[in-house]
């Protein structure tokens, strides 16, 4: 399995100013040492070979001589490592000198990159619109452009571009052609010296132009070894993918690495489609084919939430401003003023009262007009039961309890349904009742019926088709099940009530339940996630195959990293096929969903979110991971 990464990495050795040879001697180590780590891409700093601060001497026939001996050398060297190295020198091309990136692979140079931009007194800028073969005493002609593509034989989605003379301000042009020209991966020769801020700003210009291209970058400024006379260099090298910075060193002999998952660039950029443009770039096949890559960077088990605790307060903050301000523009819209909730104790609905509750403060009306109703039936707690009056009591809403046990019996005799028949429609009556009850209530109180059901809920169908899975505006619509935890959580963290607080921690220590089968001696017996699998897996499986687009074998190698401490292989492929079946199964369900806010650029509603065929076949996906379970078999 290559799912589309590759291991690339910056390198920043401690050279000579001046020493082409001593300095071709420490990128061939490097090179070794990189090629023996699975690195593909190899990326050094401007001017390695003689360093960046040479000054007069950049003109000078012994320094330019030296610097194309210490190339071949290098190239020389390089012929038994299948990886791509860009490698740093000043070029002499007849009277000028140009500050150039020699792109190596297999002991061949296969083409200069030329620096870009406004001359310096030391180097010539070329045409970049033109293209030159320059005649390398000692080996040929050899390509130069500042429109070149590396296309790497065994996997197409690796395009590979460079970029000469990467500074803290620098002009985006280059990388913007590069880009738009197919580029995946976008190399950087840096020249910039240290500064107080200039780890802090080349960091942020990898990260805001990885998102801005969809694509990876690669960054090599100039290390230890480089003239202090004026200036101090720190080595920083860095590699960054889509707008996440990935590694980082700042140090002596400075090595990032890490993988770039050009499948996933590609597939933003399919979903973009603003690259790719038709370009006049020089084209080179390079490496061979590529083995599984393996991975050094980690993926959260949680990838709908922060990378970290201290940022999570905010992030829940902003989800409820999104789910309150959606809520009340839709009550005033409607000239309606009051909230119905069908509230059960569990996550969800808890979530929903709140909101509401929020949604009619900044409404300026009473929080009684949050009309919480609890409809107790056959398979309800007292557990679930008292932490919903519990919580509905304490934001001050009016709690109706509604028993609806003898409204189902009657409707099973209406339509000959024994009593003690526990099938699929002894559970979807009573959601369906909760359901009419709580939008005739809503008619009744000029009220907006508020639905409970989470995007995770949806996306595996577990919800009552006309039941729970319908309402007249649905606040968790964009939600992931973990994302209405993070928010009851904080409500937790952050509420002065005491006895609110202790409400809602036991909610959240509740086992996720539909309530929909009798009970015994008061235990919650009927867990969702035994039926459909754990929702943080579930929404990790959201995030990587609809959200990023991965396949799910792909996705499975992604959750055994994640997970490997929760989950066996087993486990792992038995609930990625229950996802890929349920997603298109269950399909009809969302094609007819309510309005909702999304709170992430992903959404299922029929109208703007991700939408596919009621009768779609998951065929495809369920055989992309038929290798795997043979595997298991074996």
């Amino acid at each position: 399995m290559k799912n589309g990464f590759v291991k690339v990495a910056a390198a920043s050795p401690v050279i000579r100013v001046a020493d082409a040879d001593y300095n071709a001697e420490r990128v061939i180590e490097v090179i070794s040492s990189a090629a023996k780590k699975d690195v593909k891409v190899l990326v050094f700093p401007e001017l390695t070979l003689t360093g960046c601060s040479c000054y007069d001497l950049f003109t000078h026939r012994v320094l330019l001589d030296g610097a194309r001996e210490a190339l071949l050398k290098v190239a020389e060297k390089s012929s038994e490592y299948d990886l791509l190295a860009f490698v740093g020198l000043p070029l002499a091309v007849g009277a000028k000198v140009y500050n150039v990136a020699a792109a190596l692979c297999h002991g061949e140079i296969l083409a200069f990159i030329p620096a870009e931009g406004i001359a310096d007194g030391y180097f010539s800028v070329p045409d970049p619109d033109s293209d030159y073969e320059v005649n390398l005493p000692g080996y040929g002609l050899v390509p130069m452009s500042c429109s070149v593509l590396f296309e790497h034989e065994g996997l197409s989605d690796l395009r590979v571009a460079a970029e000469v003379g990467a500074g803290l301000q620098r002009f985006l042009t280059p990388a913007v052609r590069h880009a738009e020209a197919g580029a995946t991966l976008i190399v950087q020769l840096g020249s910039f010296p240290e500064t107080v801020t200039s780890r802090e700003e080349a960091e942020l210009n990898a990260r805001y132009e990885s998102r801005q291209f969809a694509c990876g970058m690669v960054l090599a400024a100039p290390g230890k070894g480089e003239s202090s006379t004026d200036r101090v260099f720190s080595g920083l090298c860095l590699v960054a993918e889509n707008g996440k910075l990935l590694a980082s060193e700042e140090k002596t002999d400075s090595f990032a690495v890490s993988e770039i998952d050009v499948e996933h660039m590609m597939s933003l950029r399919r979903s973009l489609d603003c690259f790719d443009a038709p370009s006049d770039y020089l084209r080179f096949s390079w490496g061979e084919d590529l083995s599984e890559t393996a991975l050094t960077r980690t993926y959260l088990m949680h990838p709908h939430l922060p990378e970290t605790s201290a940022q999570l307060p905010a992030y829940c903050r902003r989800m409820l401003d999104i789910q309150v301000s959606g809520l009340v523009k839709r009550m005033e819209y409607a000239h309606l003023d009051h909230c119905v909730v069908g509230i059960s104790g569990g996550v969800d609905s808890t979530l929903a009262v709140m909101v509401s509750a929020m949604a009619v403060k900044q409404m300026g009306l009473p929080a009684t007009n949050v009309i919480a109703c609890t409809l107790p039936c056959f398979g309800t707690s007292s557990r679930t039961k008292s932490n919903a009056i519990v919580v509905a009591e304490q934001i001050g809403a009016e709690v109706r309890v509604i028993d609806i046990g003898k409204a189902v019996y009657q409707h099973f005799d209406d339509i000959g349904h024994a009593h003690d028949d526990y099938s699929i429609a002894f559970e979807n009556a009573q959601a369906r009742e909760r359901t009419q009850v709580l939008m005739d209530i809503a008619n009744k109180v000029n009220g907006l019926d508020v639905g409970t059901e989470d995007l995770s809920e949806f996306i595996d169908g577990w919800c009552t088709y006309n039941g729970d899975h319908t309402s007249m505006y649905d606040v968790n619509l964009g939600l992931t099940k973990t994302q209405v935890r993070a928010n009851v959580r904080y409500i937790a963290d952050t509420t002065e009530d005491r006895v609110l607080k202790a409400a809602l921690y036991d909610v959240l220590d509740c086992p996720v339940t539909p309530e929909l089968l009798p009970i015994h001696d008061d235990q919650i017996e009927q867990k969702s996630e035994d039926a459909v699998g754990s929702y943080s897996l579930q929404d990790f499986f959201t995030h990587k195959m609809l959200i990023c687009g991965f396949t799910p074998s792909k996705t499975f190698r992604l959750a055994k990293q994640a997970y490997a401490k929760e989950f066996t292989d087993e486990e792992l492929i038995r609930w990625l096929t229950s996802y890929c079946r349920r997603l298109f199964s269950q399909q009809f369900k969302r094609s007819c969903l309510m309005d909702g806010p999304a709170v992430e650029a992903f959404t299922v509603s029929p109208r703007v979110g991700f939408l596919i065929p009621s009768d779609a076949e998951a065929a495809l996906f369920l055989k992309d991971l038929e290798h795997l379970t043979a595997g298991l078999d074996d």
